[in-house]
């Protein structure tokens, strides 16, 4: 999103603007609303609260705050209440092995870039940064596993139907996990070695984000039961190895 900010305006403001106009029109009053802990930036504390000041420091983050506080404004002029999650680091796959993230060459996110580089699908991981202030260097995020994601949304709509006020709410695990930690359980769950390569640390990336999800399980009874990281990064190679074998 740093070299791409018109990009993710586009697609996470101006597009949901024009989504929530709509809805409004059509008559729908409850909306949940998939935010991210980008908004926090880099937090002073850690686990962070719903209650921490949004700080973002890119304009992902920045997108993704203004779509909370547009919908914030739309309860208190037209009476549309909504939940916005704010997904930590989402991750895994179905576990029955039914449906996974789409396959790309060029793959963003961690978990899936490592297992490619399990696979040879591409020649090495690319970490970004080892010298930030976290335990061994490289940076820590929480990871919660997609099933518990969508429980939650259901549980939000729930909430909504029996009448909850508008909120914001952190979905996570309260555990942080580190990228050498994430590439050691790929490795001793798939059997095979991830070759990396280490690079500069990326402008906007904050070294560590962990959750407090205790706002969560108080509204919505949620908690996460499949986001260990077995469960997480084994769904994810089951998944990585059925598309690659379809491929």
């Amino acid at each position: 999103s740093m070299r791409e900010p018109a990009l993710y305006y586009e697609n996470n403001l101006a597009k949901s603007v024009a989504l929530i106009s709509t809805l409004r029109a059509a008559g729908i009053e409850r909306l949940v609303f998939s935010s991210s802990c980008s908004v926090y930036g880099v937090p002073d504390r850690l686990p962070v609260a719903e209650s921490t000041p949004p700080n973002p420091i890119n304009p992902y983050g920045e997108s993704k705050l203004a779509v909370e506080r547009l919908l914030l404004a739309y309860d208190r002029a037209y009476g549309l209440r909504s939940v916005s999650l704010r997904y930590f680091n989402a991750a895994g796959s179905d576990l029955d092995g039914e449906i996974g993230e789409w396959p790309r060459r060029v793959q963003t996110r961690l978990i899936p870039r490592v297992l490619q580089a399990a696979l040879g699908v591409i020649p090495e991981l690319l970490v970004h940064g080892d010298n930030h202030p976290t335990r061994d260097g490289t940076a820590v995020r929480d990871y919660v596993h997609v099933g518990d994601i969508a429980e939650a949304h259901l549980l939000a709509l729930d909430y909504l139907e029996a009448g909850g006020a508008s909120t914001i709410l952190n979905l996570g695990t309260g555990a942080g996990h580190s990228v050498r930690e994430i590439i050691a359980a790929a490795e001793a769950i798939t059997g095979r070695a991830v070759p990396r390569r280490f690079a500069p640390a990326r402008p906007g990336d904050p070294p560590e984000l962990v959750a407090d999800t205790g706002r969560a399980g108080q509204l919505l009874g949620w908690r996460p039961t499949r986001s260990d990281l077995g469960t997480i990064i084994g769904s994810a190679w089951s998944w990585q190895r059925k598309i690659s074998a379809a491929a």
